[in-house]
């Protein structure tokens, strides 16, 4: 499986295969077509109440990541978890986010899960 985590700002590549928009909200400031997103699984996203906690500095990326593991074994996040693991699994995929920092991301726990 290929799955790659990039910004969305960041201009689409030849390589990207299907690009799964992986916030609940759309970027500021960048038009649909400029995004280029395939796939936009809302509801496989962090909750509101779990992404205002971590912005708000209140715990660690590591307890952040247990959380949202947890939300995602909810079964309408866990059906469309693995509709993007079969994508992966026929072609390369990129999590796409706005965070300012993937790795430390919402995006970058998807991506370890799908590997």
């Amino acid at each position: 499986m290929s799955v790659r985590v990039r910004r969305v700002y960041e201009p689409s590549e030849p390589g990207d295969g299907v690009r799964v928009l992986v916030d609940r909200l759309w970027p500021r400031g960048l038009s649909k077509e400029a995004a280029g997103v395939d796939e936009w699984p809302k509801a496989m996203t962090p909750s509101t109440e779990l992404r205002r906690w971590y912005h708000a500095g209140e715990g660690s990326y590591d307890e952040f990541a247990r959380r949202y593991e947890a939300e995602l074994a909810a079964p309408e996040a866990a059906e469309l978890l693995g509709r993007v693991r079969e994508l992966a699994a026929a072609g390369p995929v990129t999590l796409l986010t706005a965070a300012k920092a993937p790795e430390e991301s919402h995006a970058a726990v998807l991506a370890r899960l799908l590997a």
